[in-house]
């Protein structure tokens, strides 16, 4: 840090001792200037002279009333103002008392408007001019008079330009700012797309491992009995394809993970066989639910019961949130041929519900994951009150042709 900037540091840390510093600098030029003057018939000639004891008084009381500058510009410049123009009426021989309502001016100039600084810098050098000039010892013309009226003007023109940089300066911060936020978002946006492709890119690599595996499995079933030889071989296949796809998974899971993930599960992913305990959770939270099921003997595939259970989850707490405090939630899970019905009905207003409809993030979470398993999601308002989330999924997945069309896809973009 250079030594301009650790001593604007330190003014802006004690800014009560700056202002200090400079009501005592202005002092002593205002001394200085009181005990010289310039006199003579046949050029200038530079003497002393001795100040008159209230040019005095006024010069000290100007200058600690600078101290103050920052905290009330306004009042100080009245004030400085008020002092000067007594000087100028009653000082004989004058002293320079307003060169204090010159640096008040300064201030009020650098911490306003520019309205503001064009009324008080207009009104001070009016009116410490024209009481210079009609009150004052000295003819109108003479020069101490003009150079008030001078000196005011430049003390308001150099705080209205001090006022304009720090105004250009802080947009320039606030753009470049406004220019790193965009930035961060930005790089987050394209670490957000970037991951996403990996995604896809993973699924695209195990789906077509798994579509081998299940290609190899079914030639090893098929030639078992008569070509053990050749069983043997296919498996072997299945062995080599399913430990490429681990590796693919493993290694793009670990380019996706981060360093503040928690750790994998390792127990099984929640499905249909644990909804009774779901339904508890709720019941003990104070909603009233009721399960019935006519699925007996369904085995679903992972995906599909997990995606039921999440509806159930998810359904079940917008019950909680939307429905009020008196709601009801009934629950069915019912086999219909290759399909598995889950209902979630409620009795509540539906109105916050149906709100969520249309933008919530939950219900697009249960759309995804029935999409995701080939199913169908409808969700709304109950004829008479309450809302119905209604969810119709495949018994069996049709994993096999939809990993095809992936692995097609990934071949012909090959």
């Amino acid at each position: 840090m250079s030594t301009f900037d650790r001593a604007r540091c330190s003014a802006d840390a004690h800014p009560l001792a700056l202002d200090a510093a400079i009501a005592a600098g202005v002092l002593v030029c205002m001394v200085a200037g009181s005990l010289v003057v310039p006199h003579g018939a046949h050029g200038v000639r530079w003497g002393i002279r001795t100040p008159d004891p209230l040019s005095l008084v006024l010069m000290t009381l100007a200058a600690a009333a600078l101290v103050l500058r920052r905290y009330a510009p306004k009042s100080v410049l009245a004030f400085t103002g008020a002092a000067s123009v007594v000087e100028c009426v009653t000082g004989d021989p004058r002293a320079p008392v307003a060169m204090a309502a010159v640096v008040a001016l300064f201030t009020v100039a650098a911490s306003t408007d520019r309205r503001t600084t064009l009324r008080a810098g207009l009104l001070t050098m009016i009116v410490l001019t024209t009481a210079a000039m009609a009150a004052g010892p000295l003819p109108w013309y003479a020069q101490e008079n003009l150079a008030i009226f001078a000196w005011t003007g430049i003390g308001a023109t150099a705080g209205d330009a001090v006022r304009s940089r720090r105004a250009v300066v802080q947009a320039i911060r606030e753009r470049a700012e406004r220019a790193e936020r965009t930035r961060e978002e930005e790089a987050r946006r394209r670490v957000a797309e970037e991951r996403l492709r990996i995604a896809r890119d993973l699924h695209d690599v195990v789906a077509h491992h798994i579509a081998l595996v299940n290609v190899q499995a079914g030639v090893a079933a098929h030639v078992m009995d008569k070509r053990p030889d050749q069983a043997k071989e296919a498996l072997a296949h299945v062995r080599e394809a399913s430990r490429s796809a681990l590796n693919e998974l493993r290694a793009t899971v670990g380019l996706l993970r981060q360093s503040g993930d928690p750790e994998a599960p390792t127990e099984p992913a929640p499905g249909l066989h644990v909804l009774e305990e779901l339904a508890d959770t709720f019941r003990n939270a104070g909603l009233r639910v009721e399960v019935a099921r006519a699925d007996q003997g369904t085995t679903l595939p992972a995906a599909v019961d997990l995606a039921a259970y999440r509806i159930v989850q998810e359904a079940l707490t917008n019950v909680q949130k939307h429905a009020g405090p008196e709601a009801r939630a009934e629950v069915s899970v019912v086999r219909v041929g290759p399909e598995i019905e889950v209902t979630v009905l409620d009795n509540g207003s539906g109105e916050k519900a149906a709100a969520e409809a249309g933008g919530g993030h939950g219900l697009l979470g249960m759309r995804e994951r029935v999409a995701a398993v080939g199913g169908t999601l409808t969700t709304g308002p109950r004829y008479g009150g309450g809302f119905r989330v209604h969810a119709i999924l495949p018994v069996k997945a049709d994993t096999h042709d939809r990993a095809n069309r992936r692995t097609g896809a990934l071949g012909d973009s090959v």
